[in-house]
């Protein structure tokens, strides 16, 4: 919320993404960017070009966007990162939102996608 509060909505996703880094270090959090997630594939590791925004004590994915709303692919995308990741809990934090409560969902992998399974947080 301190990233919000301090730069507004507007800016581009990886400005947010640099400062939301920050703020999480700062907080004595270990914090992990733009963590490049292969694909296994009939037993291979490919490169694919996916990469994580942030992954918080190596357990949590944050994908940063800054977008006029969210979209159903946005949480696709999230899940998917999650299931290539074996990780379970994603955070999808919108910035370009007046309110960060209204932008940010999170998300648990297993769950299918309901309602029920994403939750609005503040």
């Amino acid at each position: 919320m301190t990233v919000h509060r301090e730069l507004g909505p507007g800016l581009l996703e990886s400005a947010y993404e640099a400062c939301l880094a920050f703020e999480l270090g700062d907080l004595g959090l270990q914090v992990v960017q733009q963590q490049p997630l292969p694909v296994v594939y009939r037993g291979v590791r490919l490169s694919c070009g996916y990469r994580t925004d942030l992954i918080v004590e190596d357990e949590v994915i944050v994908e940063v966007k800054a977008v006029s709303h969210l979209e159903p692919i946005h949480e696709a995308q999230l899940i998917s990162y999650l299931k290539l990741s074996d990780r379970r809990v994603g955070l999808l934090v919108n910035f370009n939102v007046k309110l960060l409560k209204n932008g940010v969902r999170r998300l648990v992998n297993g769950f299918p996608q309901s309602e029920s399974s994403v939750a609005r947080s503040a």
